[in-house]
């Protein structure tokens, strides 16, 4: 059986496949990982257009619940200020074989910790869906200027 460190590694360059696959360029955090509460590095930056993806990447086996320390989201919420990005959570389902992309507006502060409900999970869009929306929504708004 994996460690869950080795799984969250897994699931970090999966996800960096996959945006690169959707025409990102994608690159892990340098210290994602690495358990340093004080950096501010996300665990995935996508970037393709000028639009910036700033991911906390998780992995679960199943679908549930799952809590995320406060320093884990405040780190990629000033990351994607400074940028001028999207700050995300993507979960890796296991037991789906899919990844799911919840904005971090939809989390819920529960005793400083971040709370994605398993319903908020199961709702989120797949990480195609939610970057073929992104695509069009700018594709969109440059028409119209």
């Amino acid at each position: 059986m994996k460690s869950k460190r080795i799984r969250g590694y897994s699931a970090e360059r999966d996800l960096v496949k996959k945006l690169w696959k959707l025409g990102f360029a994608a690159i892990r955090g340098p210290a994602s990982g690495a358990k340093v509460k004080h950096s501010v590095y996300p665990d995935v930056v996508a970037i393709r257009s000028g639009l910036v993806l700033v991911f906390e990447v998780k992995y679960r086996r199943r679908l549930e619940t799952i809590y995320i320390p406060h320093h884990q989201v405040a780190k990629i919420l000033e990351f994607a200020r400074r940028a001028g990005g999207i700050p995300l959570i993507a979960v890796r389902i296991g037991e789906l074989k899919e990844w799911r992309v919840i904005p971090v507006d939809k989390l819920e502060l529960v005793n400083n910790m971040f709370k994605i409900s398993r319903e908020v999970l199961e709702n989120s869009p797949k990480l195609h869906d939610y970057i073929s929306n992104m695509l069009t929504r700018k594709l969109t708004s440059y028409k119209q200027s």
